[in-house]
């Protein structure tokens, strides 16, 4: 066996935890594990993950090639266990020996003939592939025959619905459903159909890794440390995003909302093919109207061949689209097309952990990779995403729109559309009626009595008088028939009469004038009713039709009735009341890939408590444990770099406790200051100070404000604060930047800068206060969450039953110490980033001094923790460690 060093390609020598880290990574991926892995901040996780993964992944198809050119399955290298597993499947234990032996020889022969047909495409994909990195021109075979478009001159001659196709109008025929039939009433015929559709024209999956994250920025990053890693220029790497975040058409960049966004770019590819499909009719019609919208950076040649240049070299977002305008590309549809024959698959955490979404992205998980990074909240991101929230206004609009679909096209849609319509309208109403309402009147007209209910699955269905209805096939329609589609499509071709069923037979030409009356009306700053409806949606886009968020709080609620509960809130307008799903158990959604995946690589900063999340999350979703496999190191940096300090009592001798009760009163506030203004006395550079609440940061500023302390902090720090909104960010960090960098290089009366931040808020996670922007973190109280709130209330509730307790606490009471622990570590782990930095961390609170509290910081930081009961100690130990720290600086 190689050495530890030489076995992992680095980019540079490893410190020894990397090296740890990427033995620990190997063992779980080769034996199939589930795996935690925590590695602080700064430590280099991701160019770890990368090297080790990458490795594995090498080794594991150099396996396969080698299994392949064998001539029988015993050799090493081949899972022949699977072979054996197979030939059980195959046989009964009451077989002759004869039959048992010959059909495991067949299920061996039969492997090792799929392995050479896996090596025979690989050399295929990798030849074509070094043909590009040539620049050599390549032509693609496109889906098409030659001679396609004379055989459907021919069809098209013998049809003898011609003259009844003419009849009708051809934008609107996009808009029916088809015929349905459910999946007992399907034939084996029609099911096949769809089973085999296209599938000779896309490759088998190979083994590869999906490596997911919170943000788009964070995977940005990701994939810039892959091109420096030595797999750069050999890994296929495909990133995926939005359309959002990958689309080039300015059309539909410009609409800005994603789900509008969405909805016209599936309008352009509908349109597409309509167009190819009248291009083959022999008799030209008349035009009529205006020629339907497509998208000109979706052609199928070059969408192949910037498939395989996404796969060539290895790419962030930015550097995708850029290379889509060049080429007059769709980088959204080509990364896509991309997945089947990458190595690496790089997207975000909702892609992967959302099973349709993983379905329409055409992520198959079966025996793959997945690697979930910065997974500290992972439990709380996976019930965030299933949980579905729509008000009383998006409720009636989906209502009206259905109806007056169903009302147009009453004679042309079957009996089973129409079956399902009339029950997907009943529960629309039920819903309705459960917030105080009724359909079919102005949802902002309609008064409701305020107040909120907090419901089980049964209990709201009951109350909607829904209980009756099979959502499973319901949802099973909506899936099969693509009605919100539809009723999108129709949506848009209606909108400017409000949608009703007299002004739908208003012919366009009457639109037109409508629509003309309206700007004239503008011009002469007129106000209408459109107008005002306008400026609404330039400040809240609204969906064409909301009948997707209907679906899927529909689709949420077939969880089990223990799983999840509905919050009924009424705020007195029908339009303004709202229904929320809450998703209580996220294990349900994440059983799937555990269970589909040959191994989960749950990864992050500070994963601690791990026994929590074991057990709300891992044991939960039927993981054993025996298939987990635990890492946890230490940092890179020496212990004497880093101070983490429980400061219990101010300078003053007030002992500092931030209860509700107490945080509020001027003692703490201004005892609260008089900390702040001794540290930055001592301090070099930046300091940070992090609030439990946005709502306390602003009390105790407005506070500091009235009694001088900002004065006295402004004298020794130049003072910044958290932007609320979130593009403000980089210019607030770059200005913060600046002071400190100008305070160190120039002699002032400032010594550097103070930012003022909240727990959870935009520069509490993701954001690196490395050197000296952060040589100081002070976390003032504890930033418990909001134990008042239903939600988490019944999330507490739920645990007690079903989750026994962890260390003689009760399950729900350790999720409230879990989410306030998780905060703290990911705020105070924004100080260290590299092996030379340096910092201290105040903890202000002496609940902080709890032996249990101190158990749930990362094992870094707490094993060189100090507590003290009074200030002066802590004060003199500080300044000690700053003095050093100059007089030593650290290389």
């Amino acid at each position: 066996m190689e050495s530890k060093s030489g076995r992992f390609p680095f980019p540079f020598q490893p410190y020894p935890i990397q090296e740890s880290f990427m033995e620990a990574l190997y063992t779980a991926l080769d034996q199939g594990k589930v795996g935690i892995f925590e590695s602080p901040t700064g430590t280099g996780k991701s160019l770890s993950l990368i090297c080790g993964s990458l490795t594995w992944l090498r080794e594991h198809e150099e396996k396969k090639k080698e299994a392949a050119k064998l001539p029988d399955a015993d050799a090493e290298g081949l899972p022949k266990g699977d072979a054996e597993k197979e030939a059980k499947n195959c046989t009964e234990a009451s077989e002759p020996d004869w039959v048992s032996e010959f059909v495991q020889k067949k299920a061996e022969r039969d492997m090792v003939n799929n392995l050479k047909d896996e090596e025979l495409k690989r050399k295929k994909r990798e030849e074509r592939l070094e043909m590009i990195r040539h620049n050599a021109q390549l032509r693609y075979a496109m889906k098409r025959k030659t001679g396609e478009d004379d055989e459907t001159v021919k069809l098209m001659q013998l049809s003898k619905e011609g003259a009844e196709s003419e009849m009708r109008d051809p934008e609107e025929e996009g808009l029916i459903v088809a015929e349905y039939e459910s999946d007992e009433e399907a034939t084996p015929k029609n099911r096949l159909c769809d089973d085999d559709d296209d599938e000779d024209l896309e490759e088998d999956h190979v083994t590869k890794i999906y490596y997911c994250s919170r943000t788009h920025s964070q995977l940005a990053q990701f994939v810039h440390e892959v091109q420096k890693s030595p797999y750069g220029d050999t890994v296929r790497l495909v990133s995926l995003g939005s359309r959002q975040n990958l689309c080039i058409n300015p059309e539909v960049v410009r609409l800005g909302n994603v789900q509008s966004m969405n909805d016209r770019c599936l309008e352009m590819q509908k349109n597409k093919h309509e167009k190819r499909e009248k291009a083959a009719d022999v008799e030209p019609k008349r035009r009529r109207g205006v020629a339907k919208a497509t998208c000109p950076f979706s052609g199928f040649e070059n969408l192949m061949s910037m498939r395989d240049e996404v796969l060539v070299k290895v790419r962030d977002v930015e550097q995708l689209l850029q290379h889509g305008r060049e080429t007059n590309t769709c980088p959204y549809y080509s990364t896509r097309m991309s997945i089947p024959a990458a190595q690496v698959v790089v997207l975000p955490y909702q892609t992967l952990l959302h099973a349709s979404t993983r379905k329409a992205s055409g992520i198959k998980l079966k025996d793959q990779i997945v690697i979930i990074d910065e997974a500290h909240n992972l439990t709380d991101t996976i019930s965030a995403i299933h949980s579905v929230e729509m008000n009383g206004a998006q409720i009636c609009r989906a209502h009206s729109q259905l109806s007056q679909y169903s009302e147009r096209y009453r004679s042309r849609l079957k009996a089973k559309n129409l079956m399902y319509i009339k029950q997907i309208l009943f529960v629309l109403e039920g819903l309705v009626r459960t917030l105080g309402g009724k359909v079919g009147q102005n949802p902002n007209t309609q008064s409701c009595q305020p107040g909120s209910e907090l419901l089980t699955i049964n209990d709201f269905l009951f109350r909607a008088q829904c209980d009756n209805i099979n959502l499973f096939k319901v949802q099973k329609y909506f899936e099969k028939s693509t009605i919100s589609q539809k009723l999108c499509g129709f949506a848009e071709k209606y909108e400017g009469h409000g949608i009703n069923t007299q002004s739908i037979s208003r012919n366009k030409e009457n639109r037109h004038i409508a629509g003309l009356e309206r700007y004239l009306q503008t011009l002469q700053n007129k106000p209408t009713v459109a107008s005002e409806q306008q400026v609404a949606v330039e400040v809240k886009p609204t969906m064409a039709s909301p009948m997707m968020l209907v679906e899927s709080f529909l689709f949420a609620l077939t969880n089990a009735n223990k799983d999840g509960r509905v919050v009924i809130q009424r705020q007195g307008c029908l339009a303004q009341s709202s229904l929320k799903f809450l998703l209580l158990n996220a294990a349900v959604h994440f059983a799937q890939i555990v269970q589909e995946s040959r191994t989960v690589i749950i990864a992050g900063g500070t994963m601690q408590p791990v026994a929590d999340f074991k057990e709300q999350l891992l044991f939960s979703a039927g993981v054993t444990e025996e298939r987990i496999l635990e890492f946890s190191c230490g940092h890179v940096i020496p212990p004497e770099n880093i101070l983490p300090t429980v400061l219990c009592a101010g300078p003053s001798g007030q002992q500092l406790e931030f209860t509700f009760q107490t945080r509020d009163t001027p003692q703490m506030m201004e005892e609260t200051g008089r900390v702040l203004s001794n540290l930055c006395n001592i301090v070099p550079g930046g300091v940070v100070c992090f609030f439990p609440s946005y709502e306390y940061e602003k009390r105790i500023l407005g506070h500091w404000e009235s009694t001088g302390v900002l004065q006295r902090l402004e004298s020794k720090k130049k003072i910044f604060q958290e932007p609320k909104k979130a593009n403000q960010v980089e210019q607030v960090l770059g200005d913060y930047s600046k002071c400190i960098q100008r305070c160190s290089n120039a002699e002032c009366g400032q010594t550097g800068a103070l930012l003022f931040s909240v727990v959870g808020g935009k520069m509490s996670e993701g954001i690196n206060f490395s050197d000296d922007l952060g040589r100081c973190i002070v976390m003032v109280g504890m930033p418990y969450p909001n134990i008042k709130s239903p939600e988490l209330q019944e999330k507490m509730a739920y645990l007690d039953k079903h989750m026994p307790h962890v260390d003689g606490k009760s399950p729900g009471k350790a999720l409230v110490e879990s989410l306030c622990m998780k905060a703290v570590n990911q705020s105070i782990g924004r100080a260290i980033r590299h092996s030379g930095d340096y910092a201290c961390m105040v903890l202000c609170d002496h609940r902080y001094s709890r032996t249990g509290t101190l158990k749930k910081l990362p094992e870094w930081i707490r094993s060189s923790t100090r507590t003290h009961t009074s200030f002066g100690p802590a004060f003199a130990s500080i300044r000690k460690f700053f003095l050093e720290k100059r007089q030593r600086p650290s290389l």
